[in-house]
Formats: C-alpha cells, sequence, structure tokens
C-alpha cells in the first residue's frame, strides 16, 4: 500500500508549524495511523521545515520498525500510546509552542470556559504531570487524561493534540496555542471572565448536535 498521501500530509504539516514556530530546532513530531494499522512518523533529530518524504519511518503499533532508513521519533511511546488507547484517533502532534509550553511551565491547565469556540472545538485542555520526554513517565502522565481529551499539556516540555486526521490534530494545536496566546493578553488586561454554567452547557450541547463532535 503506497505510503504517499498520508506522507504528503505529515510533510505538509511539519513544513506548517516550523513556519508558524510551534517547534524551532529538532523540536515536535507528527504521526498517523495507516490504513494497515502500522503509524508513520517523523523522524527523531529533524527541523520539521527540512523534513521530506524519503525521511519519514513507519512502525507497527508496539513500535517495530517496518519501513525507513532513519530513526522514529524520540517520542514514539507518547504516540504509539495514544493510538492504543484511542481507536478514534488518527493523527497525532506534538509541538513546543511558546505561550502553551508557557502555561506548561507554569502548572497552568487550560480548563477554565472561556472561549465558545474552544469548548466546541476541542473542550477542556489539562496538564499532564512532568515526565523525562521519550520514556515510559510520559506515557503514564498522560494515562488519566488521554481518553476524554483531544489535546493535552505536558509540564515544561510542551502540548500533544490528536485528531480524527492529520489536519484535525493539526488544527487542534494551533487553536490550543491561539488560546494560551488569548488568555495571556486577558491576563494582563485583569483576567479572563468565564462562561456561566449554563452557558458551558448550551455550548456543550451544541458541539454534539450541531457540530458532530462526540
Amino acid at each position: 500500500m503506497s505510503i504517499q498521501p498520508v506522507a504528503e500530509q505529515i510533510i505538509a504539516i511539519a513544513h506548517r508549524v516550523a513556519a508558524k514556530q510551534l517547534v524551532t530546532g529538532t523540536d515536535g513530531n507528527i504521526s498517523a495511523r495507516m490504513p494497515g494499522g502500522t503509524i508513520l512518523t517523523t523522524p527523531t533529530s529533524m527541523h520539521k521545515g527540512f523534513v521530506s518524504v524519503d525521511d519519514l519511518v513507519e512502525v507497527s503499533i508496539d513500535g517495530r520498525q517496518v519501513r525507513g532508513t532513519r530513526q522514529p521519533s524520540t517520542e514514539i511511546k507518547m504516540h504509539l500510546f495514544i493510538y492504543q488507547q484511542r481507536p478514534d484517533v488518527q493523527a497525532v502532534v506534538h509541538c513546543h509552542p511558546v505561550y502553551a509550553t508557557g502555561f506548561a511551565a507554569a502548572g497552568i491547565p487550560m480548563t477554565n470556559n472561556v472561549f465558545p469556540e474552544v469548548i466546541i472545538g476541542i473542550g477542556e485542555i489539562p496538564l499532564a504531570p512532568y515526565a523525562t520526554p521519550s520514556t515510559e513517565e510520559v506515557v503514564e502522565s498522560l494515562r488519566p487524561f488521554i481518553t476524554g481529551h483531544d489535546a493535552i499539556l505536558l509540564a515544561n516540555h510542551g502540548a500533544v493534540s490528536c485528531g480524527v486526521d492529520l489536519w484535525d490534530a493539526c488544527f487542534k494545536m494551533e487553536k490550543l496555542e491561539q488560546t494560551a496566546h488569548m488568555l495571556f493578553v486577558a491576563e494582563l488586561l485583569g483576567g479572563a471572565r468565564q462562561l456561566s454554567a449554563d452557558q458551558t452547557v448550551r455550548l456543550k450541547r451544541l458541539a454534539t448536535t450541531v457540530y458532530n463532535k462526540k
């Protein structure tokens, strides 16, 4: 089975997150679930703005490399865990966006109900406790959150998002960063005003009845 269509999307998103400065240096990683159940991922130690289709690596759901000459992302354990826990997830994006990572470093989750589009499109954005990158600790830090959230802050590390396809996961990462930026600005202006419980319930109802969110 050709990997080309999925591979080209991964490259487009890798270049996009680099251009938007959601990653710098060799930070971040992107992956997608292939129709046969394997995972296609960006390699380790490459700037996302320079990565090409030939650099991508394919691994089995248990992490065995099946295609590619480079090594898979060092965060592949995190990606595989998300796919294993979420059959609905087809793509995962991990970045180090400035404002969102600032919240993560300050130990502040983005769980207050402030912006309607965030409540509808992403939901609450919790904060996973600090875990040493690329280790099983990251898996355990995500375990309490991954089944109920599509975007999670990683304490002192960055953020991860997942979606029904690559662009869905990418756009959630972009919205996560914009949300952190807006909350930061609101704090400078005296603090964001949360929506009421009734307003929040109505928005969550709209998410399922109008926007077809599960």
